[in-house]
């Protein structure tokens, strides 16, 4: 067993969540959050209520370095996570993109080739330009700050999780029309799939060349497919794009996150070859822990971002079970999908306590 140790003034290659990332067992777990930098913390409403809508801040590379470094400031976690939105990729291929506020994204949906042929993954620069440079502004003020332990996460959406929303034009709870149209027009929904493929390997690799770290591919609907699909169109699509990054960038960790993905992220874990799989609040621990991390492959998980909202008792004891039972394996503490807006930020300072006195 390898053992790492934390300290305040790592270098790049020792940072806790790289070594961990790498398959080293640490003596202090690493952790970082989804959307761990948003509406739940008063600095990030004030700024947005001075900035305007969404994308504008996304867009802005001072706003979305500052908005990204909140949560650093606060609770020095050991990821800082770009602020975006997985949806930037599909409206930078030229499909329409709103956030209207209390319903979510809003997208011209693409049915039919027609529509397919009206978008390009190529000459995505133009649009994603500021999410690069907001990437090389986070990495100057961790270094700036003396956040040296924190390494720089990028992210994008798996192909399977866009282009469900491509077509639905917006969220849904079970994308049963998605999900009928790779049924019944497979050749259709494989152009859309390639295409977003495509332009997912590009993102990335312009993340990774701009200064992100790791990367973090969130496929947040691969429960909605049943097992052959859950085999083509999100285990598939995943081994191409990480094949490809890793061609490039063979020291560049990739986070694999199939939420919902139940018995089948094992099969994820292991054909993908991401360097660690993402599970939900759902899975089993002592089943993960038998079926993926005693292989060695290093686990992210899986707080109930409920229990972090209830505080108290509710989220000290899961997180200690959480610890313990991932214990002497390579592991990442994060929830088990995102911050819930309502979350008191005072919740998250007892859980970033409770994970840095936890010891094996």
């Amino acid at each position: 067993m390898i053992v790492c140790f934390y300290a305040s003034s790592m270098t790049n290659e020792n940072k806790l969540l790289l070594r961990a990332l790498s398959g080293e067992t640490c003596s202090e777990v690493p952790f970082w959050l989804m959307r761990q930098a948003g509406r739940y913390l008063p600095e990030y409403r004030e700024l947005r209520a001075r900035k305007g809508g969404f994308l504008d801040m996304v867009y802005d590379p001072v706003a979305a370095c500052e908005i990204t470094m909140q949560p650093i400031r606060r609770f020095e976690m050991d990821g800082a996570i770009l602020f975006s939105d997985i949806l930037v990729v599909p409206q930078a291929m030229g499909q329409s993109l709103s956030f209207m506020a209390g319903e979510g994204p809003k997208l011209q949906p693409v049915k039919n080739n027609h529509d397919l042929d009206q978008l390009s993954p190529t000459n995505l620069d133009c649009v994603l330009s500021p999410v690069y440079e907001t990437l090389k502004n986070i990495r100057s003020s961790l270094r700036q700050e003396k956040y040296d332990h924190v390494t720089t996460l990028g992210f994008a959406g798996a192909p399977w999780t866009i282009a469900c929303y491509m077509i639905e034009g917006g969220g849904s709870r079970d994308f049963e029309q998605v999900k009928s149209i790779a049924l019944q027009d497979p050749v259709f929904f494989g152009r859309l799939v390639s295409m977003v493929e495509e332009a997912t390997i590009h993102y990335l690799s312009a993340q990774i060349e701009s200064g992100a770290e790791a990367v973090q591919i969130f496929d947040s609907w691969a429960g909605v497919c049943d097992e052959r699909q859950f085999s083509e169109w999100v285990i598939e699509p995943t081994v191409r794009i990480v094949s490809h990054l890793k061609s490039r960038f063979p020291k560049t960790p990739i986070i694999g996150f199939p939420r919902g993905a139940g018995v089948m992220v094992r099969d994820y874990a292991v054909q993908t070859k991401v360097d660690a799989v993402g599970i939900d609040y759902t899975a089993n621990i002592a089943w993960i822990r038998e079926q993926i991390s005693e292989h060695g492959i290093t686990v992210q998980g899986n707080l109930d971002p409920a229990r972090l909202l209830a505080g108290g008792e509710a989220l000290r004891s899961e997180a200690i079970r959480i610890l313990k039972n991932f214990s002497g394996t390579p592991f990442i503490f994060n929830l088990g999908h995102g911050v819930i807006k309502e979350t008191p930020p005072q919740h998250v300072s007892i859980l970033t306590q409770t994970i840095r006195d936890f010891r094996a």
